[in-house]
């Protein structure tokens, strides 16, 4: 059994060790990895949960989740409620136990063959992801579904916007929401990227590192996955090769917007 917690808590926050704790009280023998992710940042939080999700892995998965902005109502909170916890099932058999906030399911959305709502508390502590929704996914990973509510609509889940960063690894690579099927440029074609304030010359290649040193490639990244239908997901990447991407547009943040310009459509 194998437990991916993706979390806006914090690099190295004490609170990843709290919520394994709650889970393995239920999971004795469940391997648990944790991912953190920027505060508030749902894009982020669904893009891994695809991506971790939809790709493949060991049998017996769960991916549990917990980026809760608590912007589904603008008024004062009581008890410390918040959004709800929802229930997904990936066509490979993943179960994906989580807040439905933002984006956190828009990645998955057209994937899942369940989506449906938990019943449970949705207040009772700042702190739902230890102190509550555990025993929840403990019982869904543990086929006990009935605690499953409603049948989610995959309208009222936002589309994933497709001009944002979703990601910057360790390398400074920017990943983005822009699929790489919208693209329609002959390899080495010369573009423009605006992020933020920041604007820069770059290439478009159809393989990273087909670019000399030193040039800013916009190029199919590493991330994606296989739809159900059988056909190919990637997402564009900003690659700057010999350096950093992400410092040479000024560390913007995650859900910032990529801007293209310059793109002329293949001739013929």
């Amino acid at each position: 059994m194998f437990i991916s917690v993706i979390a806006d808590y914090g690099i190295g926050d004490p609170a990843f060790v709290e919520v394994t704790q709650q889970l393995l009280m239920s999971l004795p023998q469940a391997q648990i990895q944790t991912l953190s992710v920027p505060p508030f940042s749902t894009l982020a939080t669904g893009f891994w949960i695809a991506q971790l999700g939809l790709n493949p892995g060991p049998d017996d998965r769960l991916i549990y989740h917990n980026c809760a902005p608590r912007q589904d109502d603008p008024e004062a909170r009581r008890d410390n409620e918040g959004e709800g916890l929802t229930y997904a099932l990936l066509p490979n058999g993943v179960k994906v136990v989580g807040v439905n906030a933002g984006y956190t399911l828009s990645f998955i959305k057209h994937h899942a063959k369940v989506l449906q709502t938990v019943n449970v508390s949705r207040g009772g502590s700042q702190f739902r992801s230890r102190d509550v929704f555990p025993p929840a996914a403990a019982a869904v990973m543990q086929n006990d579904f009935s605690l499953l509510g409603d049948h989610l609509n995959p309208d009222y889940i936002p589309e994933v916007p497709s001009d944002r960063i979703a990601w910057v690894d360790g390398y400074g690579n920017i990943k983005t929401t822009i699929p790489a099927h919208s693209i329609h440029l002959e390899p080495q074609s010369k573009i423009v990227i605006r992020i933020g304030d920041v604007v820069s010359d770059a290439v478009y290649s159809d393989g990273s590192f087909k670019v000399p040193e030193g040039t800013l490639a916009f190029a199919p990244g590493s991330s994606g996955w296989t739809s159900a239908d059988a056909s190919s997901v990637r997402w564009m990447e900003l690659f700057l090769r010999g350096g950093n991407a992400w410092e040479r547009f000024g560390k913007p943040r995650v859900n910032q917007t990529v801007t293209q310009t310059g793109l002329a459509p293949r001739q013929g």
